[in-house]
């Protein structure tokens, strides 16, 4: 089944954000994920607010788990650690 990689941001540094942002992109991509939501207009019903918002598609848990594992995307997060505050999670989609 497929899964959806689904962040919730607060960007604190927009210039290290942008280097994470560039390098995220093909990693994300070289595991089989695409975007479908990133950053734009949300509604907040309930929690923390965050202004920037993704949603990645992933052909299943396991390649969106591989893919935040993966060097590629460590060396993205290495840029976005300092850079924002964040919440990720992956769930998987019932269809």
């Amino acid at each position: 089944m497929s899964a959806l990689w689904i962040a919730h941001v607060t960007v604190t540094d927009s210039e290290s954000y942008g280097k994470y942002a560039e390098l995220a992109g093909p990693a994300i991509a070289k595991h089989g994920g695409s975007f479908i939501a990133r950053g734009g207009r949300y509604v907040q019903l309930e929690g923390k607010e965050r202004p920037r918002n993704v949603v990645a598609k992933f052909p299943s848990v396991e390649a969106a788990v591989a893919c935040y594992n993966s060097a590629d995307y460590q060396e993205a997060l290495s840029h976005a650690r300092d850079a924002s505050e964040r919440e990720l999670l992956v769930v998987e989609v019932t269809e």
